[in-house]
């Protein structure tokens, strides 16, 4: 048996970058064939090229999906440890690139950013503004999903930070998170609904139940938070509930209807602020959850991703205080 040493030499000897793409693509795109197209090659090539490489390092690097070949169920321990360590060598290559060509015909910069659906309304707008000024001949891509994917994306390198939640710390491997601020959930509505009547004196979590409810999809945090606050005082989310990750829908339908959208703050934030939505007087208190920078841990240093990382922490600074409640007296919530 070869020491490590000896492993070592066998490994700088013979990997080549035609394998460290070959599984930072199947890494990114979880699928055989989508990674071929991408690579310009078949995808029996991408299949040999994989086993050349675990050949290489002398461990299974991907799990195969069950249902089928072309199928990636996700890499390995050993295939997430390497996966870090390409993406490194193939930023850095990128980095060598632009430094002797940057000039015209060198590589555009690009900034991914990958954003909440709740999220992205409130804190990237003014930032991406901003950083434009500063940035002028950046291309910027953002993305909204949710956290798990905007996670699975990240960590193989394909949105360079995302601003989103803490997850399963089993989700959180090679990620680092920097708080930017909490919210708590609130309950919209429009200006004119029937429970922002003084006959209502405030409205009760019953009494919302009586009208349509816009909420999240099922496995986000901001859904799980929302059927957890209806289950502690002993009720269950209707199972005719409108879901969405749509903030544009979302608010689109509860400014036409009297359908009342229970969300983060931060997602109605500017409509709540010039009185386009109104938030109903129902304690959320607990339903706090933090919102944060996600970055690779290994990633390379990067002034456009300070430049972005730092007008975040800036505008969730400005957005500390929560839009004001409508006056009157907070009833209870059971």
């Amino acid at each position: 048996m070869k020491n490590p040493a000896d492993l070592r030499q066998d490994f700088v000897r013979n990997v080549q970058l035609r394998h460290l793409r070959c599984l930072v693509a199947v890494a990114q795109e979880r699928h055989l064939a989508r990674a071929a197209e991408r690579l310009a090659l078949s995808q029996p090539a991408v299949s040999k090229t994989l086993v050349e490489l675990e050949a290489i390092v002398g461990a299974r690097l991907v799990e195969r999906s069950k249902a089928g070949r072309r199928g990636v169920q996700g890499l390995t321990a050993a295939g997430e440890q390497l996966l870090a360590h390409a993406l490194r060598v193939l930023e850095a290559l990128d980095a060598s690139a632009q430094a002797v060509a940057p000039a015209a015909g060198g590589r555009i910069e690009r900034l991914r950013i990958g954003a909440l659906p709740s999220v992205a309304p409130a804190l990237l707008p003014i930032a991406l503004a901003r950083l434009r000024d500063g940035w002028p001949q950046v291309q910027i891509v953002v993305k909204s999903a949710a956290n798990a994917a905007l996670l699975d994306e990240l960590r193989a390198g394909e949105l360079d930070l995302v601003v989103g939640r803490m997850s399963d710390p089993r989700l959180m491997g090679g990620l680092s998170f920097e708080l930017l601020h909490t919210e708590p959930l609130v309950f919209a509505v429009r200006a004119g609904h029937p429970l922002t009547a003084p006959a209502a004196q405030g409205a009760s979590v019953q009494a919302v139940l009586a009208y349509p409810l816009v909420v999240y999809g099922e496995g986000t945090i901001p859904r799980h938070n929302t059927e957890s606050f209806l289950s502690a005082r002993g009720l269950v989310l209707p199972t005719n509930a409108l879901q969405t990750l749509d903030v544009a829908v979302a608010r689109a339908l509860v400014a036409v209807s009297d359908a009342v959208w229970i969300t983060p703050l931060g997602a109605a934030r500017g409509e709540l602020a010039d009185g386009r939505l109104v938030r109903l007087r129902i304690e959320t208190t607990g339903t706090e959850e933090p919102v944060g920078l996600l970055q690779r841990s290994d990633a390379e240093p990067s002034a456009l991703r300070g430049a972005m990382a730092a007008l975040l922490r800036e505008g969730a600074k400005q957005q500390g205080a929560l839009p004001a409640r409508p006056r009157g007296k907070t009833r209870s919530t059971s």
